[in-house]
């Protein structure tokens, strides 16, 4: 029982992180405008893929979750 308390524990601390960063997101000016992001804008047409911005967030979260596993 003592295990599934420290789990559900850290399941709510990465939930409340991603809620604050959904939150701060729009006032972080690079995020989402990184380089490596894919956006193509033609006359009808737009075309967004946010692949470094994505391959950041997920270095991320797995440094935290490798963090919280420790």
């Amino acid at each position: 029982m003592h295990s599934l308390g420290r789990s559900l524990i850290a399941m709510g601390l990465v939930i409340a992180l991603i809620g604050v960063v959904l939150t701060f997101a729009g006032k972080i000016p690079w995020l989402g405008r990184l380089p490596g992001d894919i956006y193509f804008k033609r006359n009808n047409f737009t075309f967004y893929f946010p692949l470094a911005t994505s391959i950041i967030i997920s270095v991320i979260l797995s440094l935290i979750l490798w963090l919280l596993r420790k």
